[in-house]
């Protein structure tokens, strides 16, 4: 019994760590993308000092209408590329509420393998995962809130095809290398102290300074992205 708990040891030892990762959804679609992207993106990774597949973070931007995706280098995170959005919808820079509101999210996301979508009808799409639990404290509802292709929206983030095609490649690496989640912060503008400023006299400008502790975690802590917690109804960072 001893010689076969030993050898039961050896052969677990010996399968490769992404054996035990969630698999990876993916589609005749997303497979042809990935093969036709990749190899530009590996280029650009190698040229920027970064490796293709290692963990990654997103934030969005609503009034400026940019996705930027950040890619672990060392002890933090390093900007690999800004994409444009192409829309939220018709929404107000202000949080989503409830289903069929027109709204795009703002707040703290992560998306698991299972969110990925390569069977999208707006060409590629990952769930962000609302309501969290922030928004369900809040009685918020609505479901399937995306960041797809078609560059076409009433809620979701719509990028173009050839953005959304990069992203995706991009976090199936991270993925399939064996992050469990990726994180998404979505934020309804850049929040440096100016930009609070000028926004001072919305009605969700109380929401919003809760936002920006998250948003200075980010930039004060070696770009490193907060853990994020709900207590009493509103966002904790660490």
């Amino acid at each position: 019994m001893k010689r076969i708990l030993i050898a039961i040891v050896i052969v677990l030892m010996t399968i490769p760590i992404n054996t035990y990762s969630q698999k990876i959804p993916s589609s005749s679609l997303s497979l042809k993308v990935i093969e036709k992207v990749k190899p530009r993106l590996e280029k650009q990774f190698t040229d920027s000092s970064l490796i293709f597949g290692e963990t990654v973070y997103i934030r969005i931007f609503k009034e400026e209408k940019e996705l930027e995706v950040w890619v672990k280098k060392r002890s933090g995170f390093i900007l690999f590329k800004t994409y444009p959005i192409c829309t939220y919808g018709g929404g107000t820079l202000g949080p989503k509420i409830r289903n069929g509101d027109g709204q795009a999210p703002t707040g703290f996301y992560y998306v698991k393998p299972n969110q990925l979508n390569p069977w999208s009808s707006y060409h590629l799409s990952f769930n962000i995962g609302y309501p969290n639990t922030y928004d369900r404290a809040h009685e918020r509802t609505g479901s399937a809130i995306m960041v797809h292709g078609d560059c076409v929206s009433i809620g979701c983030y719509a990028m173009t095809d050839d953005g959304i095609d990069e992203i995706y490649a991009i976090v199936d690496a991270a993925l399939s290398n064996g992050q469990s989640f990726f994180r998404v912060h979505l934020f309804p503008f850049r929040m440096t102290n100016e930009n609070m400023k000028n926004h001072n006299d919305s009605s969700w400008y109380s929401m919003w300074e809760n936002l920006k502790v998250g948003y200075d975690f980010f930039e004060e802590n070696n770009n490193n992205p907060p853990n994020v917690t709900v207590i009493n109804n509103k966002y904790v960072f660490n």
